[in-house]
């Protein structure tokens, strides 16, 4: 009996897929969106329709596409990895022709009724691409420098594509997530000691190229910079945002102001509150203590993705699940490092809280390869 057979033999099937789906796990996402609801119909100022309405619709029709993914069989998605892979590579091409500019970059594809942004599609197609091919590839031949090369040609095309809109947060998602997957397949550690030096040589260089002819960023790049650096600099400017951000954190104190009693957020001080810098307002109304809450949420889930990985003897599963895990990690850890002036800002979302559409169904659908992995594995 091959694997393939023992793996259909074991695994369940039809009506009772419902049993060995993770329903805790999908609990834990639900409790996470509803206090992004709640943010957002206190940021509209008790108006649920502006951006909390359309917020519930896109999570409702996430999880559908999360049980529909959830109850067909792994090996399926595993099949389908290359066509998934170059799709989103097409839509990013796409973009560059066709997409929509926005806020000083070009993101999107517009269909009408919604703007897709295929840069967070490409953040799950990837991981399925890298977890297929280290499904396949011989486990001796995994830190061989040929078999290294076409990974890295897999995370670097993308990732070229995304910095050419720009988008320098997702190129970096695009390439830890990348580098964990491989990693986790066993990559030896040599080559990522390597990576870490060229990253330092870059950082340099690109701090060097500042202002001369072949400058690497663009201007608005370093001006992030600068004000991740010293915002006070530029205090109704470049250094606006922070700025504001830390008022709103600071101002919670332990306890919070108190559900829509949010002075920064209702009075406006805060911009994009409802996107990349949603955070900033949990914590001025809720404290710390809605701060720590959420984040013991999210700690949570990756939690269970980890103990689901563990648990999966399929290959192809447990670096599927890993490399879920860790985009969904560099989600919050990106944006909670921004909105507390750790990081520069990049306009990465908060999962699930942050108002948009492409972001939440694609987290959405991400975990619903992950129940897929769940409902299926070899038992």
């Amino acid at each position: 009996m091959s694997f393939l057979e023992y793996r259909l033999k074991l695994a369940p099937t039809g009506v009772s897929k419902v049993f060995y789906i993770n329903w805790a796990l999908i609990l834990l996402l639900t409790a996470i969106a509803a206090i992004g609801w709640l943010m957002l119909y206190s940021i509209a100022g008790g108006n649920i329709d502006t951006w909390a309405l359309p917020q519930i619709k896109r999570f409702v029709l996430g999880m559908v596409i999360l049980l529909s993914v959830a109850v067909v069989p792994i090996w399926f998605w595993r099949s389908m990895s290359g066509l998934a892979y170059g799709v989103a590579m097409i839509l990013l091409l796409l973009v560059e022709f066709f997409g929509t500019v926005g806020m000083g970059a070009q993101r999107w594809i517009d269909i009408g009724f919604m703007r897709i942004q295929p840069s967070e599609l490409m953040k799950v197609t990837l991981v399925m691409m890298l977890a297929t091919y280290y499904d396949w590839l011989d486990d001796k031949k995994v830190s061989r420098p040929l078999w290294v090369i076409i990974p890295v040609v897999l995370i670097v095309a993308p990732t070229i594509l995304v910095l050419m809109q720009p988008n320098l947060g997702t190129s970096v998602m695009l390439i830890v997530a990348g580098g964990a997957v491989m990693f986790a397949a066993g990559v030896s550690y040599w080559y990522f000691a390597g990576v870490i030096a060229l990253v330092g040589g870059t950082i340099f260089a690109v701090i060097f190229s500042e202002g001369k002819s072949w400058q690497l960023l663009h201007d608005y790049q370093y001006k992030r910079i600068h004000t991740f650096l010293d915002p006070a600099a530029d205090p109704l400017g470049a250094g606006y945002n922070i700025i504001q951000a830390k008022i709103a954190l600071g101002s919670g104190g332990w306890a919070g102001k108190g559900f829509m009693q949010g002075t920064q957020s209702r009075l406006n001080f805060l911009p994009e509150k409802h996107t990349d810098f949603i955070f900033t307002t949990l914590g001025e109304e809720f404290g710390f203590v809605g701060a720590i809450s959420l984040l013991a949420l999210y700690t949570l889930v990756l939690v269970m993705c980890i103990y689901a990985a563990v648990q999966n003897k399929d290959r192809f599963s447990q670096l599927l699940i890993i490399g879920v895990a860790v985009n969904f990690f560099l989600y919050i850890a990106v944006n909670l490092s921004m909105v507390m002036g750790m990081a520069p800002v990049v306009g990465v979302p908060l999962p699930l809280l942050s108002y948009g559409g492409s972001a939440t169904l694609v987290i959405l659908l991400a975990f619903g390869l992950v129940q897929s992995a769940i409902v299926h594995r070899p038992r």
